[in-house]
């Protein structure tokens, strides 16, 4: 029996890191205040950000017939199947919400809000969420910014922006959800790694330290920047234009997953660790005194990961997805091990998971994504963090 995030020592222990500190001379030490405490009486998830939030945004990239149309294998980064479901669908489903992608496509061609081809579904399409979508920066991870062939990437500004565009407000009757910075993370991190590859000066000496020291900190520079943008977002464009149920999440430390423990990235953990905390840090800062909530990614995944078997997972750190498998389903074309082409529907053709592996009791799909369990101990998390909150 799997015991769930919901425990109440846990609850206490996010509420408690939600509350943060009170010290004004420590960037990130002060605490959102202001925002309700009420139940929320709600018709509409409205959700923006990355890749745990997309709910299916490249799903024609996974076309069982190659030519973009249903049927699709895959289109979310999980262990896909009929219940491969993300958090945010998880919560939409608990509240009897109806959640759509707020735009579907791939390679440079979309539709928006698909599910408005039939009119009773047209205001569900509030999922904005895109993999590979940073802050601000239209060029996210995967996006090919000459030709805008690969991944949309939406970046988080202009999915507000969008929504504004449909609705002209926000009601207080929405429940808002946003989660951003994990790519720019990983091109800070991506920045950072190329020049330390290219200092010529002999390891460990005066000059190698000092250039080595110059990329870190700007790559410190660059979440810092990123965070303070995504809370200005919050502020400005969300908060003014009538959010009342807010919730913004920190994001995961990417070092305590299999990338950051990869051969490849673990000589550079601790600097991938120290980013992600660097943003949640300032996006804590900028977001004092606002009237929202934190729901700490950062610390549900490193309390999980610390003890998986507490919380039902039989493993924690090795991906379900089989890279291998997944390129041959793909013809050569995918070579990663992205969960976004990783089916777990036992005896389907293009069955993507490794020998032995389970979408349920496995926590990480790929490199950094969690499984349909995952996603499952994440919807459960929130759901409890909300109902600590008072809106549920």
């Amino acid at each position: 029996m799997r015991t769930r995030i919901g425990a109440s020592w846990l609850l206490s222990a996010l509420l408690l890191v939600a509350c943060g500190g009170g010290d004004p001379d420590v960037p990130g030490s002060g605490s959102p205040s202001g925002a309700p405490t009420t139940k929320g009486a709600f018709t509409s998830i409205v959700s923006f950000g990355t890749s745990p939030s997309d709910i299916g945004t490249y799903a024609p990239a996974t076309s069982l017939s190659g030519n973009g149309q249903a049927p699709y294998f895959g289109g979310k980064f999980t262990t896909n199947s009929a219940t491969g479901t993300v958090f945010v669908e998880n919560l939409a489903a608990s509240l009897g919400l109806i959640l759509t992608p707020a735009e579907v496509g791939f390679d440079g061609v979309s539709v928006k809000c698909p599910a408005a081809a039939n009119p009773a579904l047209a205001s569900t399409c509030t999922a904005y969420g895109q993999a590979g979508a940073r802050v601000t920066d239209p060029n996210g991870v995967g996006h090919d910014p000459v030709t805008g062939a690969g991944a949309l990437t939406v970046p988080l500004t202009k999915q507000i922006d969008n929504h504004l565009a449909r609705f002209s407000s926000f009601k207080a009757t929405d429940l808002i959800l946003v989660e951003g910075g994990l790519n720019d993370l990983f091109i800070a991190f991506g920045t950072f790694g190329a020049t330390a590859a290219g200092i010529t000066d002999p390891v460990g000496s005066d000059a190698y330290n000092q250039k080595l020291f110059v990329a870190q900190t700007a790559a410190q520079a660059a979440m810092k920047q990123a965070a303070l943008e995504l809370a200005g977002y919050v502020r400005v464009k969300i908060l003014a234009n009538g959010g009342k149920y807010v919730a913004v999440a920190t994001i995961p430390d990417l070092g305590n997953t299999p990338f950051g423990n990869s051969a490849q990235v673990q000589p550079a953990k601790s600097v991938l660790t120290d980013l992600s905390r660097i943003f949640n840090l300032w996006l804590r800062e900028g977001l004092t005194g606002q009237p929202v909530q934190i729901i700490d990614f950062y610390d549900i995944f490193n309390t999980v990961t610390a003890d998986p078997a507490r919380y039902g997972f039989a493993n924690a750190t090795v991906p379900a997805c089989d890279a291998a498998k997944i390129s041959v389903i793909t013809g050569g074309a995918v070579t990663s091990g992205s969960s976004l082409f990783c089916n777990s529907t036992v005896g389907a053709p293009y069955y993507g998971l490794r020998d032995g592996a389970d979408p349920i009791t496995w926590f990480f799909a790929d490199s950094v994504h969690p499984t349909t369990g995952g996603h499952k101990l994440l919807s459960d998390g929130v759901t409890q963090l909300l109902t600590g909150f008072g809106w549920i």
